[in-house]
């Protein structure tokens, strides 16, 4: 596989290999519309041509997943702009903010560039040649603002291609939003690295029925996408890869993939690393190898530390002080807990934050404790929280009672001390706070219920 340098050389190199194949489908008017690398490259050069002439130095850009939305993406950053990508479904107060917040001069909106008042200062300005920039998916209350380029984006493309090749004739469904880099780098540079095609989904109203609108060879999918594909019976015959990643997946999920006779993965990384650092290529979806260009070693707590020089990022945007504290050394510290096997394979257990500790020491990771829960009472909105130094399970109700919960766990809690054991059962009558990636929003789940 050929490693691409930043996004001329891939656009450069693909109009050069494969100017006539299709770089992109996607609907219009019910019909299935291609545009082909070599027009691909044109549109790009095209947009990037008025994006210079604009003087922006930093444009936001809203993520909708279209056509023109990738072009503008890589418009922006071969016109030299700090490229800031959005949540579509942000509203306007959080889009606002951000804007601020990265010194976006401009914001692309639906095909509509506007100013937005804001001025980058001369130092930035001069930083902001390839610089992209990603938000936390935010299971904390403030997501923080990723400094990444199209060089390590690209080199997160080239580790997992790598992993998992794919071929100029497959055909990956773009379904994941862009503005998050598992999304971006999983579901668009990965396939448009070997020539492949790119589905651009219809949005969450066809989730359903986009596998046979699009005929994809290839998916990238967080659990609670797959999940609800599965549910529906919507994977398609020609479907063979399925690279499943950004939250923990039931087993019961992964198990229903490989018993279809696809092929399926389990990703591991960080917005920080420029998406996957490790990937299962073997036959346990769970048991993670690591990435060429990466190097993985545990603290002694089982902390997760990564070396990743290639696809590291340049740090928070203007937060020196939360850089320092997750790089030390060059050394990033995850804060996500793992272990390596006998076969020096990554798997993870959780992360700090979803790690109860008691007063004698003892632990609970949560994701396991909660996955058995969620099995036991067969409702997937649960989750665990801490209230008066005892866990107390947090559902959305389904009609159970109190009682009916605590029996139904009963077999479950038989497997912990009495001390870790649920001491309470706490009902919502909503599913539960999430981030776009599918993660609880713990912080905002424990403000709801008053704790």
């Amino acid at each position: 596989m050929k490693r691409y340098t930043g996004f001329d050389e891939l656009l450069k190199a693909q109009n050069s290999t494969y100017s006539d194949a299709p770089a992109f489908c996607y609907d219009c008017d019910g019909a299935v519309r291609t545009v082909t690398y070599g027009q691909w490259n044109a549109d790009v050069h095209a947009e990037a041509q008025k994006v210079k002439e604009s003087g922006y130095a930093c444009i936001g850009i809203v993520c909708d997943g279209s056509y023109a939305c990738v072009v503008m993406i890589f418009a922006c950053v071969l016109a030299g702009c700090q490229t800031v990508l959005l949540e579509a479904m942000q509203n306007a107060q959080e889009r606002q903010e951000a804007l601020v917040h990265t010194d976006a001069e401009a914001v692309w909106m639906r095909g509509e560039l506007r100013e937005t008042g804001t001025h980058m200062a001369q130092e930035e300005q001069n930083r902001r040649n390839g610089r992209i920039l990603f938000f936390t998916s935010g299971t904390t209350a403030h997501s923080r603002a990723v400094v990444l380029s199209d060089a390590s984006l690209m080199n997160s493309a080239y580790n997992g291609g790598c992993m998992l090749p794919l071929t100029g004739d497959d055909r990956m469904l773009c379904v994941l939003p862009l503005s998050h880099v598992f999304g971006f780098v999983c579901s668009l540079l990965w396939p448009l690295s070997f020539g492949a095609c790119v589905a651009l989904s219809r949005g969450m109203r066809h989730y359903i029925d986009d596998c046979a609108y699009f005929q994809p060879t290839v998916l990238s999918a967080v659990p609670t996408l797959l999940q609800f594909l599965l549910k529906y019976n919507a994977l398609n015959p020609q479907l063979h890869t399925i690279l499943v990643g950004a939250g923990d997946c039931p087993p019961d999920v992964l198990q229903a993939v490989k018993k279809s006779g696809r092929h399926i993965s389990f990703g591991y990384g960080l917005t920080e690393t420029s998406s996957g650092v490790a990937i299962s290529i073997g036959e346990d979806p769970l048991a993670m190898s690591v990435c060429p260009d990466d190097t993985i070693t545990l603290a002694e707590d089982g902390e997760i530390l990564i070396y990743a020089p290639t696809c590291i990022m340049q740090g928070y945007y203007k937060d020196r002080a939360g850089t320092e504290e997750i790089m030390q050394d060059g050394i990033l510290h995850t804060g996500d807990i793992g272990m390596i096997d006998e076969n020096g394979c990554l798997r993870i257990r959780g992360r700090k934050k979803e790690v109860l500790v008691f007063a004698d020491g003892t632990k609970i990771y949560l994701p396991e404790y909660e996955s058995r829960l969620a099995a036991a009472i067969n409702n997937p909105e649960t989750a665990v929280v801490m209230k008066d130094s005892r866990p107390v399970l947090v559902m959305q109700n389904n009609g159970m009672s109190r009682q009916d919960v605590m029996d139904a766990i009963g077999p479950v809690m038989k497997m912990y001390s009495r001390g870790r054991q649920i001491a309470d059962v706490l009902f919502t009558d909503h599913p539960l706070p999430r981030t776009a990636t599918g993660k609880i929003r713990r912080w905002q789940l424990q403000k709801e219920i008053g704790l």
